[in-house]
């Protein structure tokens, strides 16, 4: 099952940031991930968030994304990123995808 994660970064040095942006986009492939958003425009609709640059990336699991996060290269990689820019971020697992058919039974958003 997919797991999706959702940064909302704060950069402080974009110059830097790059320099981050660079390095982790093949580590991130390497993962068998891919980005679905990364930093495009944005609009709040309800609530108090304001998040800053968005990004959210697709990893197959979440052992890929466990192995990812906590392996060596992101772990040298997030010094970069934690001088340059701050961040909150989250997990969530994504929806099985049916193998078959759609069923018109089957119930929907």
């Amino acid at each position: 099952m997919p797991i999706y994660v959702i940064f909302d970064v704060d950069i402080r040095d974009m110059d830097q940031y790059q320099v981050f942006m660079d390095a982790v986009k093949p580590a991130i492939e390497d993962a068998g991930a891919r980005y679905l958003v990364r930093g495009g425009p944005h609009r709040v609709h309800e609530g108090a968030w304001e998040p800053r640059r968005i990004v959210l990336l697709e990893f197959p699991s979440a052992e890929a994304w466990d192995a990812f996060y906590t392996g060596e290269t992101y772990q040298g990689l997030r010094d970069v990123r934690n001088g340059c820019s701050s961040a909150r971020l989250v997990s969530v697992e994504g929806l099985e995808q049916p193998t078959g058919p759609a069923s018109a039974d089957t119930p929907h958003a």
